[in-house]
């Protein structure tokens, strides 16, 4: 009766432990910059990013050929014009510059912007897969541990928020 009783306690311990295991948070981590930098999607955008960007330097590159073309011409003929044509002249090159800085501030903007718009997908799709790969493993965290980035991913519905029973040991209410 007393090797049945040891036997039957052991095998408590041994499923309260066994439980005991499965229940133990899971983590789990990803470098997101090696992810991403390997799905085809990446590349396939990189690609259409630089066509673009080939576009507006070409772009800027005939508006400043053209500036130079206008303000060379200026100057050439500058000393043999009359007081307005010269004013004229110089008015026409100044809009053309400006013209041309403005577009260089638009073509900025417009670069990120199409690069967002190219690579929002690609995240977005990353963010899912390692969503779904967290819950399918049963894991709390996903951390992100790309260099310069420690961030999470992901985090599970059974996570515990430690924030009420902190601010009660430290008397916040």
């Amino acid at each position: 009766m007393k090797s049945l009783l040891k036997i039957f306690v052991l095998g408590v311990l041994l499923l309260s432990a066994g439980f005991a295991n499965a229940q133990a948070p899971k983590f789990g981590h990803i470098d997101m910059q090696a992810l991403i930098g390997a799905m085809p999607e990446r590349a396939a955008a990189e690609k259409q990013f630089l066509a673009f960007q080939k576009e507006i330097e070409d772009a800027y590159g005939d508006m400043q050929k053209e500036l130079q073309a206008k303000y060379e011409a200026y100057a050439a003929k500058q000393d043999s014009m009359t007081e307005t044509t010269r004013k004229i002249k110089l008015e026409e090159v100044n809009t053309l510059n400006e013209r041309v800085q403005n577009y260089q501030a638009s073509a900025s903007q417009q670069l990120q912007a199409k690069q967002g718009e190219l690579l929002k997908p690609v995240f977005d799709k990353a963010d899912k897969a390692v969503k779904e790969v967290g819950a399918e493993k049963g894991l709390i965290y996903v951390f992100d541990m790309s260099p310069g980035s420690r961030t999470i991913l992901y985090n599970s519905k059974e996570s515990l928020d430690i924030l009420p029973l902190v601010k009660t040991k430290l008397g916040i209410k």
